[in-house]
């Protein structure tokens, strides 16, 4: 345990989606200005969702405020994977990153929905 209130910092899922927004970050920064502030910023913003609505979504008083903020969280999953593969059709991200991106994304997807599972006993 983490020793504080800030019980998602232990999760394996929480830690996860940190990797894969510091996996997008480092994709976005390789853009060129011109994509960057369109279609990376988008890809930030849906990224960086899915690690915020995890910690935001601990810290309700009751599993279906938890659970609301665990579908968001999926949504925004779904969204970062739809602008990734958005990027590779374009040619701004190779194969190889969108296919790590998805590898992640799967694993995120899987956890979520275990922990979705857990708040609806």
């Amino acid at each position: 345990m983490n020793g504080y209130n800030f019980r998602f910092l232990d999760w394996s899922v929480y830690k996860d989606a940190k990797q894969l927004n510091s996996f997008v970050i480092s994709l976005v920064k390789k853009l060129s200005p011109m994509y960057q502030m369109s279609f990376g910023q988008q890809i930030l913003r849906s990224c960086l969702s899915i690690t915020l609505n995890i910690a935001e979504g601990s810290a309700k008083n009751s599993d279906m405020d938890f659970k609301r903020f665990i579908n968001i969280a999926s949504g925004s999953l779904t969204e970062t994977v739809a602008n990734a593969d958005i990027l590779r059709d374009n040619g701004l991200i190779t194969e190889e990153d969108f296919s790590k991106i998805l590898v992640s994304s799967d694993t995120i997807a899987k956890q979520l929905g275990a922990l979705r599972k857990k708040l609806l006993k």
